[in-house]
């Protein structure tokens, strides 16, 4: 949650180009810095009925839910990993993982940008943290991975550049990577969902009125969104698919 408190910062500074460390956190309206007292994840918001201390103005749930969802995403982490004989060790990629793929969401929901200084980084630290993990096949099948989905989205870019941004392209090889670096079936569930929860979405807000054909919706979330229900255990369909292909 101390980190869904960091990412919250995150999702607000790195659109406007600021500063992630400096200054401390503020209230949006009065500008007072927030008493450290305050600042505790959750706990905080819930004390102060989410108002500001000093000026009593609201303050979104929004914060504390990203909070608590950090949490639990963490802890989902946790748990899929543990179940395998090497999981331990992949465990600090996965949760980098998870926390680039809140503050990706977050930041394309609000401005409908993936930026380059979050995504572009992640893919050393990424490499090298899934290099710890021991596994040259794994790691061999995750650049495969990362190149066959980059390619995919550039050629779906390329050919229709209105259906999706650049950024979408930039962000689909760190979703190859970590789907397939667990399996190929973990890989393809991913890449599927994606594509198609963010159909499901396109049509229900064209349904009740909120979006027309040529409304532009932010792809990053669906794209993360599907890659982790297929991490956390989706994949499994997918191999199996696979193994009845007798691949």
């Amino acid at each position: 949650m101390a980190i869904g408190s960091f990412l919250n910062v995150v999702a607000h500074r790195v659109p406007a180009g600021e500063s992630v460390v400096h200054p401390p956190s503020a209230c949006p309206a009065c500008k007072h810095p927030i008493r450290h007292r305050h600042n505790v994840p959750v706990l905080g918001w819930l004390v102060l009925r989410g108002r500001c201390f000093d000026c009593d103005a609201s303050v979104s749930a929004r914060y504390p839910l990203v909070e608590a969802g950090t949490g639990l995403a963490f802890v989902l982490v946790a748990l899929r990993l543990g179940s395998d004989g090497g999981g331990p060790r992949l465990l600090p990629a996965y949760l980098v993982f998870a926390a680039v793929s809140i503050a990706l969401a977050l930041i394309d929901l609000d401005v409908h940008r993936l930026p380059d200084v979050i995504v572009l980084p992640s893919y050393p630290v990424l490499a090298v943290l899934l290099a710890l993990g021991g596994d040259g096949g794994a790691l061999l099948r995750a650049l495969e991975g990362a190149a066959a989905l980059t390619l995919f989205f550039f050629v779906v870019w390329y050919v229709a550049p209105g259906g999706m941004g650049f950024g979408d392209v930039k962000l689909a090889g760190l979703v190859g990577a970590m789907t397939a670096y667990l399996t190929w079936g973990t890989f393809l569930v991913g890449a599927f969902l994606g594509f198609l929860l963010g159909a499901v979405a396109g049509v229900l807000l064209m349904a009740g009125g909120r979006a027309g054909r040529k409304t532009a919706l932010p792809f990053g979330p669906f794209m993360v969104l599907g890659a982790w229900t297929a991490i956390l255990g989706a994949g499994h369909l997918g191999d199996l698919y696979l193994e009845s292909l007798g691949l």
